[in-house]
């Protein structure tokens, strides 16, 4: 009989705690549990505050995606203003919140993804040596010139925003800060440098070479085309993973999502995706790979696997409760993660989601042939980037060429209403509900994309996109698991933004 075997798996390289438990039999996993271990109540902290406190509260939900939680709840509190955002605002909350993307993307992939390819499991990789002498951890080439180079762009935040993290430049009917053209050029003189740098190491080609990789078999072409493609970061990923035989991992549920991201201004000469005037579109593609249009009220969350206090089913986050319950007798309880669900299925959310629903032929190329696996999803990441720089440099123009246009429009004093603000984060879908009476807030959740990727079993036992992903994968040496690790890690986890307390020893408190 075969003997199974239970191990915890604390992953570092990942942003906030995350253990990850599993049951492998004859050194394959069969089961998996993964386990958000901080608490910290972001949502009942906002509870009884001002209407605009949520503005300078959630951006320190996160340090790497903190412009990101600004864009949520600002656009929330829109909707409650009922005020249309003038033109320039869109194009600089836009230009933002993707430069904060373009920097997480990289850093990601080259800091925390690619460092397991200098792992001992693999020495006997043809290209182990030149991975040590790129990616080892805190001491490889690529590792110290990224830091580099994702620290200026972000100076473009700190320019129009004031600073980054934290900050807190957007309001309710636009931004509080009209950028001197000065500033404008010195932005677009920074987003052309690191466009270039991009090009040159992380792509190994122009963006219009990228664009024109279209299928499978370009990409195939593409990478045996030239030198340059083959040693760029995106070239050594992929030819390194399929030595490795990495398309076998990573699989299994097969529905993704996207919330939709980025308005169009009404006048600009980028064009979006579908009906809703978005640059990333919105939808939910189903096991059955049929799209389908994103309805937010489909959203619900579980707890019926989460240290909260129960309640039966899933809630809509408007609905939805933020109260900790763990005594320690909760049994199969495991995660301060919430399970969120659409249509009442675990659904994966980040740049693979949103190039499936966006209907980009290369990736749904990918996943007929090789489906969903770690591979694509990575690939997906490296090279989000080469779609946004377009529209970033377009809209950084307009600003310069509208600069006596307005940044923002005056609203009333927000009293009663409800809203939600709904954008990609550079993991994938965030979502803010909240609900303002007499002045204050009385309700506020948040659903970010690791709840939706990380999430643990939801009412019905259905494991969370991740946990799913991992069962099947084999694993060369339990002490050192580094599969789990590529698995895991190709969904880009971010547990602070997750699971909003452990006390000494480990021991979940109740706050």
């Amino acid at each position: 009989m075969a003997k199974k075997i239970i191990r915890d798996i604390p992953l570092n390289r990942v942003e906030g705690d995350l253990e990850i438990r599993v049951e492998l039999e004859n050194n394959r996993i069969v089961d998996a549990w993964s386990s958000g271990t901080m608490f910290r109540g972001i949502e009942n902290i906002l509870r009884g505050r001002g209407a605009l406190d949520g503005l300078v509260i959630t951006p320190r939900v996160c340090g790497i995606c903190s412009t990101t939680h600004l864009m949520a709840a600002a656009k929330a509190l829109d909707q409650i203003a009922a005020v249309s955002v003038p033109d320039n605002a869109v194009r600089l909350r836009n230009l933002t919140l993707m430069v904060e993307h373009c920097q997480s993307d990289v850093r990601h992939s080259v800091l925390m993804f690619l460092p397991d390819f200098a792992a001992p499991i693999y020495q006997a990789h043809p290209l182990y040596t030149e991975a040590v002498k790129r990616y080892a951890p805190l001491q490889g080439e690529r590792c110290i010139d990224v830091v580099r180079q994702t620290k200026t762009i972000l100076e473009i935040i700190a320019i129009l925003g004031g600073q980054w993290p934290h900050s807190s430049f957007m309001v309710p009917g636009g931004v509080t800060y009209v950028p001197t053209m000065t500033e404008l050029n010195q932005c677009r003189h920074i987003l052309q440098h690191y466009r270039k740098w991009y090009e040159q190491t992380v792509l190994g080609c122009s963006l219009e070479r990228w664009q024109a990789v279209r299928s499978a078999t370009d990409l195939d072409a593409w990478l045996a085309e030239g030198a340059s493609h083959r040693e760029s970061d995106t070239g050594f990923f992929l030819r390194f993973a399929r030595e490795a035989g990495l398309h076998a991992l990573g699989q299994r549920h097969g529905c993704f999502l996207s919330y939709g991201s980025l308005d169009l201004p009404g006048d600009t000469a980028i064009v979006g995706a579908g009906e809703d005037k978005l640059l990333v579109a919105a939808g939910f593609v189903g096991k059955d790979g049929q799209p389908q249009r994103f309805d937010q009220a489909q959203v619900k969350e579980h707890v019926g696997f989460s240290w909260y206090t129960d309640y039966p089913g899933g809630r809509h986050p408007f609905e939805g409760e933020t109260d900790p319950q763990a005594t320690g007798a909760e049994g199969k309880k495991y995660s301060w993660a919430k399970a969120p669900r659409y249509l009442d299925q675990p659904a994966e959310t980040g740049p693979l989601a949103e190039r499936i629903v966006g209907g980009d032929p290369l990736f749904c190329d990918l996943l007929r042939r090789d489906g969903a696996n770690l591979v694509i999803r990575q690939l997906a990441r490296m090279t989000r980037p080469a779609t946004l720089f377009p529209a970033m440099e377009t809209w950084v123009d307009e600003m310069i060429a509208r600069h006596d246009q307005p940044y923002y429009t005056a609203v009333p004093p927000l009293v009663e209403g409800r809203g939600f603000g709904l954008i990609e984060a550079a993991r994938g879908a965030l979502g803010h509900w909240v609900e303002i009476k007499d002045g204050k807030i009385s309700h506020y959740q948040i659903v970010t994309p690791t709840a939706w990727n990380g999430s643990p079993r939801d009412s019905e036992g259905v494991r969370g996109p991740w946990e799913e992903a991992l069962i099947g994968t084999a694993i060369k040496d339990i002490d050192n698991p580094v599969e789990a690790g590529h698995v895991v890690r190709s969904f880009d986890a971010c547990l602070v933004c997750t699971v909003h307390v452990v006390g000494p020893g480990r021991i979940p408190v109740r706050c």
